[in-house]
């Protein structure tokens, strides 16, 4: 990969480990349909001009059903289902159990007619970076019933998060990734809207919920969505999916010095192991269609 799609890849691993720490914090006060419905709509109304401004929206219409497909897949369904989850696990764990999205990507892609090669390499950074996983894990991951409904949701949104680089790929690689992203938030929240009217908060939350769903908006959906369709563009949708594996990280510092959330033994090597997988799971060809 260029140094310029390097560093995009490094700043989206740093972004997307925060959304977790910022929706424990406004579930604490808002459904999570509203959470996820909230930071669509502060995404959209900051793109949606951008793109209309640059021209980006031009010549989506005809892949208007692939648009909707990646809302629903990849803002929809993983939005609403973590800040669920997140609702009876920790977000230092709901972080670590979406590192599993690179080696769910390598299994579905070829459903969708995506062909990567998956070398020596990069299978042993795959499999690097899910021991590391597991290593993270600990023995004291979820604590009953519900810990094991949300584990169970943060894992259906690794679903989703692994098929929308996908549809990306094969079907969206040729638009304005900027229209791309502006357009599919915008359907996002419109898809959201009517349930989040149905949750509205019966008091006034905080202003530390309500600037939560508003950084999760601006910070980790708008920006981290340009970042990330730019990635899958110049290196392949399993190589744009390992970010997961950096996640993690930025997940467990976050939950556990600030959050003061407790974490089981094994951080350091988990930590150590995860990044190596990156590290060779980034290595390899091309997608070929």
């Amino acid at each position: 990969m260029s140094a310029r799609v390097w560093i995009a890849f490094l700043a989206l691993g740093f972004i997307w480990g925060t959304p977790y720490f910022f929706i424990k914090l406004a579930v604490h006060e808002l459904s999570p349909v509203w959470v996820a419905w909230g930071r669509l709509l502060c995404a959209s109304l900051v793109l949606l001009p951008i793109a209309f401004h640059r021209g980006a929206l031009r010549g989506l219409g005809r892949q208007l059903h692939w648009l909707l497909l990646f809302a629903l897949v990849e803002l929809v369904g993983p939005f609403y289902l973590i800040a669920l989850g997140e609702q009876y696990i920790s977000s230092s764990l709901a972080g670590i159990l979406l590192a599993g999205v690179p080696l769910v990507v390598v299994v579905v892609a070829p459903l969708l007619g995506v062909h990567e090669k998956v070398g020596p390499r990069r299978l042993a950074g795959l499999v690097t970076g899910l021991i590391g996983v597991v290593v993270l894990l600990g023995l004291d991951t979820t604590q009953g019933p519900k810990g094991l409904l949300g584990a169970a949701c943060i894992f259906a949104a690794a679903f989703g998060y692994a098929f929308g680089p996908l549809i990306v790929q094969r079907h969206l690689a040729d638009k304005d990734s900027l229209g791309t992203v502006a357009a599919s938030v915008a359907i996002a929240s419109v898809i959201l809207t009517v349930p989040a009217l149905l949750t509205v908060p019966t008091t006034m939350p905080s202003i530390v919920a309500l600037g939560s769903v508003v950084v999760l908006g601006l910070f980790c959906t708008a920006l981290a969505l340009m970042l990330f369709v730019y990635v899958i563009a110049n290196a392949g949708a399993s190589r744009a999916a390992v970010v997961t594996y950096i996640n993690p990280a930025v997940a467990l510092l976050l939950g556990v010095f600030i959050l003061d959330e407790h974490f089981g033994a094994g951080p350091a090597l988990g930590l150590v192991l995860i990044l190596l997988g990156s590290w060779l799971a980034t290595a390899g060809s091309r997608a070929a269609h």
